[in-house]
């Protein structure tokens, strides 16, 4: 069989150009393009008009959504909530919740500008005695209309400026800065180491070495304890809470949302070095477990 020579055709249709163009060369100057970068603006566009590749976005993002959904659901229910804390009745009274519907709470009892409820009847029965009608030291000219009238109308008085001072001192006719300041004292009069250091047992020594030097005894402390650990940590879950039952209507205030993030890493910091010191022992557990706090709130990283 003869060989077969592949050449171009000698005579072509006369189009007004002389000008014969291979293919190979047309291939060279108008290359195609067989890739488009992913998150380029030409594959965007050809999202846009293909509805085949629009609707495998919106399944990758929806996928994508739900499997972020998952992982939070994992995290939060191995850790806890780093901000929320259990529903314990000590975290319950410091958002202004009532535990047992049938008992009244315990934060009615407390009276707003540092009043004792027993300091406040001393006062109003010395009110009552001091202001007492006086009785006619003559006996014979005295009139007993007249005096059973002033006793009824003092008593009256009496009964007025009572109730009125009740409603000035109640808890509940306060403001906010009121109502924080009692919950500071709750959380001194709970956490206190005057308080604590007679039910909670000391820490766990650490291990004794004998060429180490002896530390000098302290000295006792004098007055109430509002220094420790354990009293920050508790006065920052009160902050906490308040504000984050703030942001709860106010989810555009970015102020205190910031505020909320500085006090829930102070609080870590806190809660770490407490864990620190007193290696995890009953001090420590007594306030993770009275603040309803979980591992969430003092380990790994807290993301809001």
């Amino acid at each position: 069989m003869p060989p077969r020579f592949l050449f171009q055709p000698a005579f072509k249709a006369f189009t007004g150009s002389s000008y014969v163009q291979s293919p190979v060369v047309a291939l060279s100057l108008n290359p195609s393009k067989t890739s488009i970068r992913a998150g380029s603006a030409e594959a965007r566009e050809r999202r846009r008009h293909d509805p085949f590749l629009m609707a495998q976005a919106r399944q990758r993002k929806a996928a994508n959504l739900s499997r972020r959904q998952v992982l939070a659901e994992e995290r939060e229910t191995s850790l806890g909530h780093p901000v929320e804390s259990a529903p314990t009745p000590f975290v319950q009274e410091l958002k202004g919740e009532q535990p047992d519907p049938q008992s009244p709470s315990s934060s009615d009892a407390r009276l707003n500008y540092f009043v004792s409820p027993e300091g406040l009847q001393e006062a109003l029965q010395y009110s009552k005695n001091l202001a007492s009608p006086l009785e006619n030291p003559d006996r014979n000219t005295a009139d007993p209309q007249l005096e059973k009238e002033a006793a009824e109308r003092h008593l009256q008085e009496h009964q007025n400026a009572e109730e009125a001072i009740n409603r000035i001192v109640q808890i509940s006719n306060g403001n906010a800065q009121d109502r924080m300041r009692l919950h500071i004292q709750k959380c001194i009069e709970t956490f206190g180491r005057h308080n604590t250091d007679k039910t909670l047992p000391p820490k766990p020594k650490g291990e004794q070495i004998q060429s180490a030097t002896e530390l000098p005894v302290k000295t006792p402390r004098v007055g109430r304890d509002t220094g420790s650990a354990e009293v920050q940590a508790a006065i920052l879950t009160a902050k906490i809470l308040n504000l984050s039952k703030h942001l709860q209507t106010s989810n555009k205030d970015k102020h205190n949302k910031r505020n909320l993030m500085v006090l829930v890493h102070k609080r870590q910091k806190m809660l770490r070095y407490l864990r620190r010191k007193e290696r995890g022992g009953p001090r420590w557990q007594h306030l993770m477990k009275t603040l309803g706090l979980s591992d969430a709130a003092w380990k790994g990283e807290i993301s809001m």
